[in-house]
């Protein structure tokens, strides 16, 4: 099958660019970055020189489509709509790594990013990439809405014990913690390494654009679901460790078999053993998502770590196409 990646020199475009290069059924077509055109892709990134020597293209689309059965489009919030609706018409299989169909209600997407959405009719069509939970629904789907990093590292912990009705709904608090490499390639003053070494600070407090996401497929499963959301900056280059916060009056061992039952068929998702807590080195580099459960009397505390750019971005696109191409799951992911 034939690939080409949207944005391509992008930390999420790097990674996939490493996946695909030794994926047994993709081939890399085109690889486009407007900032980076006409250079080879090991010059940019030289670990790669004698691996992946393509030439950066131009973003043009109506070329790239002729060659392309699937597009990963690594492009900044509100810049995916328009390649979304232009390759999805041209019958590609798309990947969009933005947040622009992550969240199917036009309003609520409108107010979190404050921008228009254009092609809302298109929502409706997008599948919530999370292949642990929507597994079914991304086998047939044309457009896949990847997540953003943050959920997916609070949802998987979550999701079975809210759809199980295990964990009290109201005041959950979902306390977060990135490497910087969440923010991006764009240079920062906030993300400057002399800004971020030897420090650690929380962010966006009470305004962080995942917190509508985390909220709304979560009240799919109970209207009065409400998380608490609260990212921190980690002075390191990747990985997201996730606490959580919540009360059940189920028991520890109830907890850790609805969650070892719910992914048991999940070849990413790893629920640690009783007083085993989940480490950002255990997950770093990997596609794995590390939940570990504590319970001390009505108080539930679930870790949970994954890495941004892999479980949290492009790893997990691969996973999705991997599913909707029938490849085995683990395809080029370990």
């Amino acid at each position: 099958m034939n690939v080409s990646i949207i944005g391509a020199t992008g930390y999420t475009g790097f990674e996939l660019v490493k996946i695909i290069s030794r994926h047994p059924y993709l081939e890399l077509s085109y690889l486009t970055s407007d900032s980076a055109y006409g250079k080879k892709y090991s010059d940019i990134y030289p670990e790669l020189r004698d691996i992946v020597d393509n030439k950066i293209v131009a973003n043009d689309w109506e070329k790239i489509s002729q060659k392309s059965d699937i597009v990963f489009l690594c492009l900044p919030h509100s810049a995916s709509q328009e390649a979304v609706h232009f390759f999805y018409k041209k019958d590609k299989l798309v990947i969009d790594l933005s947040a622009d169909f992550r969240i199917q209600d036009k309003k609520l997407y409108e107010e979190t990013y404050n921008v228009e959405h254009s092609y809302f009719d298109l929502l409706d069509k997008a599948v919530y990439g999370i292949p642990e939970i929507y597994r079914e629904d991304i086998v047939s789907s044309r457009l896949i809405a990847n997540p953003g990093c943050y959920p997916i590292s609070v949802l998987l912990p979550l999701y079975p014990l809210i759809k199980n009705k295990l964990i009290d709904t109201e005041n959950i608090i979902a306390d977060c913690k990135s490497g910087v490499s969440g923010a991006g390639k764009k240079l920062s003053e906030k993300t400057h390494f002399c800004e971020v070494s030897n420090d650690f600070k929380p962010y966006s407090i009470f305004s962080h654009r995942h917190s509508p996401e985390i909220n709304f497929h979560l009240q799919k499963l109970n209207k009065d679901t409400d998380i608490i959301f609260t990212p921190h900056l980690l002075p390191v280059i990747r990985g997201i460790e996730s606490t959580i916060y919540c009360k059940s009056n189920a028991t520890e061992d109830d907890i850790r078999n609805t969650l070892s039952d719910f992914y048991s068929d999940s070849p990413f998702v790893r629920i640690m053993k009783k007083n085993e807590v989940p480490r950002l080195i255990g997950v770093t580099h990997t596609n794995f998502a590390d939940i570990g459960i504590f319970k001390q009397n009505s108080t539930l505390i679930l870790a949970s770590c994954i890495d941004n750019l892999l479980k949290g971005a492009s790893g997990n696109a691969v996973q999705n196409v991997n599913i909707i191409m029938n490849f085995p799951e683990e395809t080029g992911l370990i």
